[in-house]
């Protein structure tokens, strides 16, 4: 049986890549009653009816998998922040790099609309930029307006299948339409009246671009920690992971306990402040979180 990856998934059909072209497929009922459904970027064997049209018989292991966006076997995210219009927020990239880094996915930061900056703003993003390199993370200032570290970026987008994400009005369609402008992604500016992007982008597909397959997501703002323990955020968090090597409490949750060593290093400015202060919140909400049954 011929095998394949799922490149794109639209009203109920999955449209299958393999080295002879691409297959319009449907899943087979065995699917539903097992409660598996199908998701970009499954490695899948099916069943071609005709050169066309086909049925997936079987999704293969993933190594990974998000929901929102719906996507399976992803190499990286690039998430794709704003310096400007909207605001460049640390507390939302901490939350996106702690669901990545959840679902051991590599993230890749990357801060857009550099050209709309005045110097002291660039001069902050600069400072961020350096505490994250600082904490372990790839960080690419780039502009789409002017091809601004587009060239740092391909690079990274090569033999591997990425997620652009972020929050709506960012530019993520205006950077993949940079980098490959046969494109012609759809982009909407700001919404003045909600001061946040309008979403574009409907379904999730993957884009081949310099020699990579990318999924331009649709944006999103909301992020739960709905699967993420208490015990676990500490590992979501590269650098205060690091540091509580040295805390004297195994398990240490850096709040309260004695002898912490996250919090000495707050203190000695080892550790940025904003991120043991997003740390704290997100532990709290964590905790705050009603049972699920």
């Amino acid at each position: 049986m011929p095998e394949g990856k799922i490149i794109k998934a639209l009203s109920g059909f999955y449209y299958v890549a393999n080295e002879d072209g691409v297959v319009q497929c449907r899943g087979r009922g065995v699917f539903r009653k097992n409660k598996v459904t199908p998701l970009v970027g499954d490695e899948v064997v099916f069943q071609a009816e005709n050169d066309t049209e086909g049925y997936i018989l079987e999704v293969k292991n993933r190594k990974n998998e998000l929901v929102r966006p719906p996507i399976a076997n992803v190499d990286q995210a690039i998430l794709v922040f704003s310096a400007v219009e909207p605001d460049f927020s640390t507390a939302l990239l901490d939350r996106f790099l702690v669901l990545v880094e959840y679902n051991q996915i590599e993230p890749l930061i990357c801060i857009t609309k550099m050209d709309l900056t005045n110097e002291e703003q660039k001069s902050r993003l600069e400072e961020y930029a350096e505490d994250y390199r600082k904490a372990g993370y790839e960080v690419i200032l780039t502009s789409s307006e002017t091809s601004e570290g587009l060239e740092k970026l391909k690079p990274h987008i090569e033999g591997k299948i990425s997620v652009f994400a972020g929050q709506s009005g960012v530019g993520k369609s205006s950077l993949l339409n940079a980098i490959r402008p046969d494109l012609e992604l759809k982009t909407d500016d700001i919404s003045s009246h909600l001061g946040r992007g309008k979403h574009t982008t409907r379904h999730v597909e993957l884009i081949t671009i310099n020699n990579g397959l990318v999924a331009d997501t649709p944006g999103f703002s909301s992020l739960e920690f709905t699967e993420i323990e208490a015990e676990e955020l500490n590992s979501c968090f590269p650098d205060i992971a690091e540091i509580s090597e040295d805390c004297k409490f195994r398990g240490c949750l850096h709040m309260a306990e004695p002898k912490c060593a996250v919090k000495a290093a707050v203190e000695s400015e080892a550790l940025p402040e904003y991120r043991y202060s997003h740390y704290k919140d997100f532990l709290l909400e964590i905790k705050d979180r009603k049972p699920r049954y």
